[in-house]
């Protein structure tokens, strides 16, 4: 089935993208492909759904990877790396996410622009979401945003930090786990 010559209702995209072998996000009627991940990408995903799924056990909250949706409105679907969910209804959907607290973004050259501006910005429309968490394999730089009690984010850079510290979960993980099998970028 292809999507409609004219721009798709979410629940078009839905139908049409559950059919695809690729992941797709969609905003405002508009489908972006998805690009490959690199290796570096895959391991610091997989090493920090790792690190959390322990720290999580026993708690109301999961981890989920890159393959799920997180619905952000009536018109917009994104595939966050990771995220952790609370919410009773996102542990009882088997598709759609909606309540996440915490998302990942593993950067990448081709979309870290995209990941620091536009899908922050869209991310930022979840009124449960409190911490946006980027990684960069390449340089090793780590950043939280943080919604405060004022409901502003605020940036804490965590670059040259031992421990990664996950306010809105309250979960460390040292950085040694989270860049395990990275081998960092060379010098130029």
């Amino acid at each position: 089935m292809g999507l409609p010559a004219a721009k798709p209702t979410l629940d078009e995209f839905i139908a049409w993208e559950n059919g695809q072998a690729e992941r797709h996000e969609f905003h405002r009627g508009e489908v972006f492909a998805m690009v490959g991940a690199r290796r570096s990408h895959g391991t610091v995903v997989m090493n920090l759904g790792a690190q959390l799924l322990p720290r999580l056990k026993g708690s109301p909250c999961r981890v989920f990877s890159e393959s799920m949706k997180v619905q952000i409105s009536d018109d917009t679907i994104l595939y966050p790396d990771l995220f952790v969910t609370c919410d009773r209804e996102d542990l009882r959907t088997e598709m759609i996410f909606r309540a996440p607290l915490l998302v990942v973004e593993v950067l990448s050259p081709a979309t870290q622009a995209y990941d620091r501006s536009r899908k922050f910005a869209l991310y930022r429309r979840l009124p449960s979401l409190r911490e946006y968490l980027l990684i960069d394999p390449d340089t090793r730089d780590v950043q939280a945003f943080r919604r405060n009690a004022a409901g502003e984010w605020v940036l804490h850079d965590m670059t040259d930090a031992p421990v990664l510290y996950l306010a809105s979960i309250g979960a460390d993980v040292a950085m040694a786990d989270v860049f395990d099998g990275v081998e960092p970028a060379a010098e130029a």
